[in-house]
């Protein structure tokens, strides 16, 4: 028992509180509206799928039938029919042998990265890796080299210090803070010149990239191929939640036997199954969707560039403006929100360069008025460089 009965355990957490008030990173929960009159940048939902009728009472639909939530882990109770169906469509759309869902695209990242090392592993690591990867590279215990971003000759240089170890490669396959892809076909080639796996997060390019949005694995040339595993994420382009993680069937078996987030997590729920289904049968009857969201991206970067703000070029749906400073990107975001446009914020630590950003997620049902809106607005409300 403390001798002083105003001291509790978690003091220390009001340091921690005042030193990000003082950088100005300090987040905070803002709960939407179910109805808003906001112009939406700041999602994820590329393809406009997530209010669709079709996917919203395909989800209805799910729940009625399946009940609310999974009732257990997917080897307990947590597998329906709606899964397994959701499991072969989704192979079978992005040209993999096999596929399998969890309860989020992060779950998936750290099953494939635990599941398919150890400790005398090696994995190398894109240095602009997405969190969930940090967070599966190191609790899969293997030796983890990080690498200078979308380098192939580093990965190559990499594996070939590391001989006869069993190794993988991972790296998003569009990065979501500038929104450029990997060079997956050099990476693969560095990959099979010394035996390793790659194993690549396709959240932002499944829906986006590839022929109708079948994501970048496939348009690549490199899906199914039986050296290559991707993860994506259910919860953007096809509007809904959870993730997968697609390869060759052997591998798949082993994740149900080995992932510790598959085995013990409760499945997905039937609801989000129900709808990610019928985004990805949305997309298959109407593939030009992917091509819109590309387009929508380079326009937005267009009209940014040639107005003179400083903004990375898109492979994919994300569009990364630069901002001044961590302080002004959060007030060049507030003043956008005021004015009905709601873009997304990204500061340090999550960005790995330490550069604040204002980041703008493409949509393919945005019109031309609409984008020609969002730029009058993040231009009316540009800080200062100073």
């Amino acid at each position: 028992m403390y001798g002083d009965t105003h001291r509790t355990p978690f003091d220390w957490t009001d340091a921690e509180a005042r030193r990000r008030e003082e950088a100005g990173l300090v987040r905070t929960l803002r709960p939407r509206a179910a109805e808003s009159d906001l112009m939406d940048l700041a999602g994820n939902d590329y393809l406009g799928l997530t209010r669709r009728p079709e996917i919203t009472e395909a989800a209805a639909a799910a729940a009625r039938r399946w009940g609310a939530g999974a009732t257990g882990s997917r080897l307990v109770t947590g597998s329906t029919e709606l899964h397994a169906e959701l499991e072969r469509e989704l192979a079978d759309f992005c040209g993999f042998e096999a596929a399998l869902v969890f309860s989020s695209g992060y779950a998936a990242n750290l099953a494939a990265l635990t599941a398919l090392t150890g400790p005398d592993g090696l994995i190398v690591s894109d240095a602009g890796n997405h969190a969930s990867i940090v967070d599966g590279c190191r609790l899969s215990r293997a030796e983890t080299a990080v690498v200078p971003h979308a380098d192939p000759e580093a990965v190559r240089k990499t594996l070939q210090a590391h001989p006869e170890r069993r190794a993988l490669c991972v790296s998003d396959s569009v990065f979501s803070v500038d929104g450029d892809a990997a060079p997956l076909q050099a990476l693969a080639a560095a990959c099979r010149a010394y035996g390793a796996a790659l194993v690549v997060d396709d959240a932002h390019g499944l829906g986006v990239l590839g022929q109708g949005g079948r994501g970048a694995l496939h348009a690549a040339g490199l899906a199914g191929d039986a050296d290559v595993v991707t993860t994506v994420t259910l919860s953007k382009s096809l509007g809904s939640q959870g993730g997968a993680i697609l390869g060759p069937a052997r591998v798949v078996a082993h994740l149900v036997n080995a992932a510790r987030t598959f085995i013990f997590d409760t499945g997905l729920a039937p609801a989000a199954a129900g709808a990610a289904l019928a985004s990805l049968r949305l997309l298959r009857e109407e593939p030009e969707l992917a091509g819109r969201a590309r387009t929508v991206a380079a326009t937005l970067h267009r009209l940014l560039t040639e107005a003179g703000l400083s903004a990375a070029r898109p492979d994919a749906a994300v569009v990364s403006v630069r901002a001044p400073s961590p302080q002004a990107a959060l007030g060049w975001a507030a003043d956008c929100r005021e004015q009905g446009l709601a873009v997304g914020c990204f500061r340090p630590p999550s960005v790995p360069d330490g550069i604040s950003r204002l980041r703008l997620t493409a949509r393919a049902d945005l019109d031309d008025e609409q984008i020609g809106a969002a730029v009058s607005t993040i231009l009316r409300t540009a800080p200062s460089e100073k």
